[in-house]
């Protein structure tokens, strides 16, 4: 399959906003320094950012702090506190690597995020665990055309490896270690929590190398990246894009028979979601799911088994003591 190369469009988009050569060439310094994820992030809330500015005839960059304001404001409306606030970050630290005065600094802006925080409900809403029953309906359902080999084994290997997006789409042929048994180590070079890539070994089961093998083969994908976009010609791209994750687990699970509460619950984090909550529900106890998925705290880990642990807690086994005296009563 011929390797598509994909273009970063940030100058074009920055352009396109209007804005100024000068600093889209400090821009473009700038980025050279930033990961790819936050290169990633910057373009998407910058396109946001810049929509809005457009329909209201305000500028991009520089902005006033009261374009900001009102920007919160009409992001507040139908998005989540936390989207919101990576908004206002994001516009930050395009001005701060522009060389302007950050507009986040003014009392307004953070009077206008405080305001936010009491108006709404400040809980995010989490992500659709995308557990082993859920999993293996999908795969069953899934063709053989190379898309449902490689969503098969990006399904696989989200799920053994409890791998987040980033870690994902970033995996190379070069990371995977196979044993004699039929299973596998995958090195995961850089993420979330190891930002200055010292890397660390993940586990993969010999169903997922087989999947995983079967994508390969089909793909003809010697080196590089595992998993890549596929055009519509067939045309294999040089990479997958992250966002890209979260539309292949909704389509695998449409194509299951599940319904739009389950499609629209579900996001690129759901395996490693389903597979904490599994861990969770068959008593692996916390220090090995912290492990497993490589959390530093116990706060996320917390959340994602909050109703299971809820249910296991002192006040639950209380209760059906006490259910159990009155009825030995």
């Amino acid at each position: 399959m011929t390797v598509v190369r994909r273009k970063d469009d940030m100058d074009r988009l920055l352009a396109g906003l209007g804005v100024a050569n000068g600093d889209i060439q400090a821009l473009r310094y700038a980025r050279s320094a930033w990961s790819k994820n936050t290169r990633r992030a910057l373009r998407s809330d910058l396109r946001i950012f810049g929509k809005w500015c457009a329909g209201q005839g305000l500028r991009v960059l520089p902005t006033q702090a009261e374009t900001v304001v009102r920007f919160v404001e009409s992001a507040a409306r139908d998005k989540a506190p936390a989207t919101v606030r990576r908004y206002v970050a994001s516009i930050g630290a395009l001005h701060r690597a522009a060389g302007y005065a950050n507009p986040n600094d003014a009392e307004l802006v953070k009077l206008a995020l405080q305001h936010m925080r009491h108006r709404k409900d400040c809980r995010q809403r989490q992500a659709l665990g995308l557990t082993w029953e859920m999993r293996e309906r999908m795969i069953a359902a899934a063709g053989d055309r190379p898309t449902d080999l490689r969503d098969r084994a990006l399904l696989t290997v989200a799920y053994d490896a409890m791998l987040r997006c980033s870690e994902l789409v970033a995996l190379e042929v070069a990371d995977l270690s196979e044993a004699a048994d039929g299973s596998a180590t995958l090195l995961v070079r850089r993420s979330k929590t190891d930002q200055t890539g010292e890397g660390t070994e993940v586990y993969l089961t010999p169903h997922a190398v087989k999947l995983l093998r079967e994508w390969l083969g089909r793909s003809r994908i010697r080196d590089g990246k595992i998993f890549r976009s596929i055009r519509p010609n067939g045309l294999l791209g040089h990479s997958l894009d992250v966002s890209q994750v979260s539309r292949i687990f909704k389509e695998m699970a449409r194509k299951a028979g599940f319904g739009n509460a389950v499609v629209d619950g579900l996001s690129g984090h759901s395996a490693r979601v389903g597979a904490a909550q599994n861990m969770i529900a068959s008593d692996m106890g916390l220090a090995a799911v912290m492990q497993a998925g490589r959390w530093k705290t116990a706060a996320m880990v917390l959340r994602y088994g909050e109703r299971l642990l809820a249910r296991r807690g002192g006040k639950a086994r209380f209760a059906r003591l006490g259910a159990n005296q009155h009825t030995s009563g």
